[in-house]
């Protein structure tokens, strides 16, 4: 069986998009990585011949150079929004940016297989790890914003930044295991949420809140 008679089918337009392009390269890479994005099999996928490629991309190169600057701008474009958005409630905050970064290990894991593959093709290609670089210090930037909000301490925050990095790398790990519990995403969400946040959060004092009450006294 070819590679083309398992990728995920489409049906064939008349004009094709360079995002329709893109998006079936997206599918071999999670399918095989990029050894896997072969034009004449993605047009085969495609439903079309591969004189429609080369209105959209010059070469296979010109294909996967746009193909990772998409999946850099999608990873930090949403960084660069949340690290503006925010609460009055910055635990709550942290939680709910714990809640995006564990949903790229949903079902199909297409998010995280195509990122393990990038970081594969990283090793081998500088322009690549160049990116990787930016990609990863975009999510600490925010990281470390979020953290600092919640502790008031730069060195601080920076350190959990860090462990919440690790932690979430870890969880898509283990969440890509063929015999991980359905519960484990809440889990794993939950023990990061209470060492993490929830512990570094700033503790009202019950004996300053009592104060009012007892100067009645």
């Amino acid at each position: 069986m070819t590679p083309a008679s398992t990728a995920r089918k489409r049906p064939a337009t008349p004009k094709l998009t360079r995002d329709d392009w893109l998006d079936a390269a997206f599918d071999a890479v999670v399918e095989g990585g990029f050894d896997n994005v072969r034009v004449l099999v993605i047009a085969d996928t495609l439903g079309v011949t591969r004189g429609s490629f080369y209105w959209h991309f010059a070469d296979h190169a010109d294909l996967v150079a746009a193909l990772l600057a998409r999946w850099r701008e999608r990873e930090i474009g949403p960084d660069r929004r949340l690290k503006s958005e925010s609460t009055s409630d910055p635990g709550a905050d942290l939680e709910r940016l714990l809640d995006a970064a564990l949903a790229h290990a949903g079902t199909d894991l297409e998010d995280m297989r195509f990122e393990l593959a990038v970081r594969g093709l990283g090793r081998r290609d500088p322009a690549v790890a160049k990116l990787l670089v930016e990609v990863d210090q975009a999510r600490m930037s925010l990281f470390e914003h979020k953290f600092q909000r919640l502790t008031g301490d730069a060195k601080t925050a920076t350190e959990l930044a860090a462990l919440f990095y690790l932690a979430i790398v870890g969880s898509h790990q283990a969440l890509s295991r063929p015999s991980s519990s359905p519960r484990a995403k809440a889990y794993l969400k939950g023990i990061i949420a209470d060492y993490l946040i929830r512990r570094h959060a700033p503790v009202k004092s019950a004996r300053k809140r009592a104060r009012p009450a007892a100067s009645d006294d």
